[in-house]
Parts: C-alpha cells; sequence; structure tokens
C-alpha cells in the first residue's frame, strides 16, 4: 500500500515537474508591451505600444479612419450601402457591425468582444461630458477607448495624432497636408468675399422643411463660406437640423439654396410656395452630393474638405482659379482609396452645380 502510494507521489511530482519546465510561470511570461497615453479629454489610456486592431466609436470616426488604416479596422460603427462599392476599400464590406457605441444605437457588445481590438477611437469634438462617457464605454466593454479631438479646422492636427498613435506618421502627414491646404485656401477665398456672403439656406426633408440652424453642431461649414439665414432660438445638434414653417422660410427668402439628399431638389420647381422663393425662382439651387459620404457632413466628418472645394466654386466663381474636378478626384484618391472615373464624377455632381 505503501509503495502503490510512493509510485503515485512520484508520478505527480514527474507530471508537474513536466509542466513546470515546459510551461513558463506567470512572471516568466513576457507581457504584451503597453504604454498610457494621454488623449484628447485628458483621459490616461493603457494602450499596446503597436495597435494593430481598431474600431471607430461612432460614424464620425469610421470615415477619418478609413483614411488612414482601413486595413486595421475590425468592425464599423456604421453600415456600408451599396452605393458605395467602387468608392471605398472593398474589404470593408466583410466587416462586422457593431453599431454607434457613443449613443447606444444598435451597439452589439458581445459580438465587439469577440472581435478583440486594441482599441476603440473616438473622433470629433469633445463635449463637456466626454471623458465620462468614454469612460462608461470602456467600462461596459472592457475595451480601451481613447479620443482623438477633430474639428473642420483642426482636421490636419488630427491626422498627424492619428498617424503618431498608429505608427503611420507618413500617410498622417499626407493627409494633414492636404486639409491644410484646402482649408487655408477656403479661408483665403472668404476674405475676399468679406461681407458679401451669399444668403442660404441648408435644406433637408421630405418636404423641405427642416434646416441646418446657423451656430448648430452641424453648421459649421455652412457658417464658415456662408450667410446662413437660419437663425433659430434653439439650434438641434440632430443631423435632421430645424422643423420649419414654409412661411418663416419665405420671410428668409434666401438667394441659394441647398438641397440635402433625399429631400425636394427635383421637385421644387414645381412647388407653389416655393417657386416664390428668390433662390428657385431664380434656378440658384443645388443638391449636395453624397456619396460614399454627404459632401456637407452628416456625420461631421473629413468628408466636408469636399464642400471647402466644391461649394466656394459653385457659390463664389469668380474666386475660385482651382480646378475642382481634379481636387475632388484627389480627394477620393486619398481619402477613399478610390480612382474616380470620370462617368463617376460626373454621377457624383449631375446635381451639384447651377444648371
Amino acid at each position: 500500500m505503501k509503495k502503490r502510494a510512493f509510485s503515485l507521489l512520484l508520478a505527480l511530482l514527474m507530471v508537474f515537474g513536466l509542466a513546470a519546465c515546459g510551461a513558463p510561470s506567470a512572471a516568466e511570461t513576457p507581457a504584451a508591451e503597453s504604454v498610457a497615453r494621454t488623449d484628447g479629454v485628458g483621459r490616461e489610456v493603457e494602450l499596446p505600444a503597436d495597435i494593430t486592431r481598431i474600431v471607430p466609436s461612432a460614424p464620425l470616426a469610421q470615415i477619418v479612419l478609413m483614411a488612414i488604416a482601413p486595413d486595421l479596422m475590425v468592425g464599423l460603427a456604421d453600415e456600408l450601402p451599396e452605393t458605395a462599392r467602387g468608392f471605398v476599400p472593398e474589404g470593408l464590406f466583410d466587416l462586422p457591425y457593431f453599431g454607434n457605441l457613443t449613443s447606444g444605437r444598435g451597439v452589439n457588445v458581445e459580438e465587439l468582444a469577440l472581435t478583440a481590438p486594441d482599441v476603440i477611437l473616438d473622433i470629433g469634438e469633445p463635449k463637456a461630458s466626454a471623458a465620462e462617457d468614454l469612460d462608461v464605454i470602456a467600462d461596459q466593454t472592457n475595451i480601451p477607448v481613447y479620443h482623438v479631438s477633430a474639428t473642420l479646422e483642426t482636421m490636419p492636427e488630427t491626422y498627424r495624432a492619428l498617424g503618431e498613435l498608429l505608427g503611420r506618421e507618413a500617410r498622417g502627414e499626407e493627409l494633414a497636408q492636404f486639409c491644410e491646404r484646402v482649408y487655408a485656401r477656403a479661408l483665403s477665398i472668404m476674405e475676399q468675399v468679406g461681407e458679401n456672403k451669399v444668403n442660404c439656406l441648408y435644406v433637408l426633408g421630405e418636404e423641405g422643411l427642416n434646416v441646418i440652424a446657423a451656430n448648430s453642431y452641424h453648421s459649421e461649414l455652412m457658417d464658415l463660406l456662408t450667410n446662413n439665414l437660419a437663425v433659430v432660438e434653439n439650434p438641434s445638434a440632430k443631423g435632421l437640423g430645424n422643423e420649419v414653417t414654409m412661411e418663416q422660410i419665405s420671410l428668409w427668402d434666401p438667394d441659394f439654396v441647398i438641397f440635402a439628399p433625399g429631400s425636394i431638389y427635383s421637385t421644387v420647381e414645381t412647388r407653389d410656395t416655393w417657386g416664390q422663393i428668390t433662390a428657385i425662382a431664380e434656378g440658384k439651387f443645388v443638391e449636395v452630393p453624397h456619396t460614399p459620404h454627404n459632401w456637407m457632413g452628416m456625420p461631421p466628418s473629413v468628408q466636408r474638405y469636399l464642400g471647402l472645394i466644391w461649394l466656394p466654386a459653385v457659390l463664389y466663381p469668380e474666386y475660385c482659379d482651382y480646378d475642382v474636378k481634379a481636387e475632388i478626384v484627389e480627394y477620393y484618391r486619398l481619402f477613399c482609396g478610390c480612382e474616380l472615373t470620370d462617368a463617376q464624377y460626373e454621377a457624383l455632381t449631375a446635381r451639384a452645380f447651377l444648371r
């Protein structure tokens, strides 16, 4: 009996000994290198030194990241429409859709966890509650969340910051320099325009009775390039804008109207009430191009630089000496990975210029 017990003990010792020789202890196991970084809202976030798997927090972040690191993306915050095929990297259509993490809409936390991203990247204008909100997302997903600030003006620095974060400094600098050039030129044009900004409305909705109000989250481009007549008491922070009446639009009586995709551009001239508006009576209205994303925003991401190229040429052609088509083609190459064809360009801009 004692001999049998001793043999069993010896066998166990041999098993544990072999296990100990074959696998290092936790203290001996090399940990993945990480680094603490301070994000755009002052949070210290522990991140892998080499980031290889990223997820955007929201549609705005997704559009920014598609330009600098589409190959690192392992999921989407916004489903890509079929109309985007041929304009963005094809591999993006194979990625799982997790939903908008900042709004909580359609979020699939379980699927997100299975994908095991290194970081969730949040990009945009920081809100007052941003730090707290991002901490909540990090706690719910158990994934680091890192904020990079971005506005229309600061997009060059956004790409430089992302280039440094993702080890793509040269690519980030290339995108930053494009943004700097386009933004500086737009400012120069508007300096020449001075007080003579076009009185304009940006109109949305199936009946054309929603407007992007001045000084709202989505009006940055409108406010820079036009005299945005849509001054209301409580500007909406949502992409649908503020609902107004036809009487109010008549009182504003814009000299130029920009219609959002899906609004009343194609039928506006047959509507009696709209026919009395100066812009419509004089044929001074256009529709925003929107493939793969709305050039005026929605969401207000980097594609607004297309608006900075296109809209000044429509409103103030006397001050624009650049090749609009060449600039748009360059944007699509740099930011979408798409070599825009003549046919694609013509389809994109079919309603974008005065007839």
